[in-house]
């Protein structure tokens, strides 16, 4: 049953656009992203370029990442073809609310504010926020943070956090991550906050900058979404990440990007 998985997935997405067909002819026609997606036979999927390691360019200028490798199997299990739009931390769910992707799949982490606006589908990896700098700074929590300056990226769930344990910090909001990150190599800011699984791709890249963990700020899950109301969509998102869970293929990506087993992961 496992190795049929996408055979069933791609059913499931059959049945559920016929329930919604049936369901429109007893009731007055509404939007339904699932059956709309099956009829285009093409899924927008907005995906990060610049958080690894998730989603970034490599050699080749291509992307590649766990974000990704995610949203062309989710097409392929579809059996739709995938258009790729390149998102931010900032537009993600902008992108989403304004039609211009049918899902977001970029290291989305969960939050109540959000969460009045789109649909979250299960998590299908584990991730963490925290705040790093260099061994230097003796800081361990967010009171701690005195006068420093902390470069987080604006709307993301670690500024958002940031914000909340310390209304008081003096934090850099950048547009963007990779403008976060330049803002704290460049010592513009003293201090960086971001996702775990990210600080260690950047320690990678940037060799010569210290990326010492200061303090963490909670438990950050990445989920896709869909626009409020996409009841078929979401539901069959949840289908297709306990499938890919239960066959092994989250795990292989966990171990392919993230250097870690698949952690076993909570459920909504």
């Amino acid at each position: 049953m496992l190795k049929a998985s996408g055979t069933f997935l791609r059913r499931l997405a059959g049945w559920l656009g016929v329930a919604a067909l049936a369901l429109g002819l007893a009731r007055p026609a509404q939007a339904d992203a699932l059956a709309d997606i099956i009829a285009k036979g093409v899924i927008r999927i907005g995906v990060p370029a610049d958080l690894p390691p998730f989603g970034m360019p490599n050699a080749n200028r291509e992307l590649e990442g766990f974000d990704i490798d995610l949203a062309r199997l989710v097409a392929e299990a579809l059996g739709v073809k995938l258009d790729m739009v390149v998102v931010s931390a900032p537009n993600r769910v902008p992108y989403l609310l304004t039609d211009k992707v049918d899902v977001i799949c970029a290291i989305l982490g969960l939050t109540p504010e959000r969460a009045k606006q789109v649909m979250y589908s299960a998590p299908y990896a584990n991730t963490a926020l925290a705040v790093f700098g260099p061994s230097s700074l003796k800081v361990t929590s967010p009171a701690e943070v005195g006068s420093y300056k902390v470069s987080a990226t604006k709307g993301t769930a670690e500024e958002l956090e940031m914000t909340a344990r310390n209304p008081k910090a003096d934090i850099m909001r950048t547009e963007d991550n990779a403008t976060a990150l330049t803002a704290y190599l460049t010592g513009q800011a003293q201090l960086l906050a971001t996702n775990t699984l990210m600080a260690i791709e950047y320690r990678k890249q940037n060799p010569g900058k210290e990326f010492e963990l200061k303090f963490n700020l909670r438990r950050a899950p990445a989920h896709m979404a869909v626009r409020m109301g996409e009841h078929n969509l979401v539901r069959w998102l949840d289908s297709f990440v306990f499938f890919k869970t239960l066959d092994g293929t989250l795990d292989k990506l966990s171990r392919k990007w993230l250097g870690v087993p698949m952690d076993p992961l909570p459920t909504l």
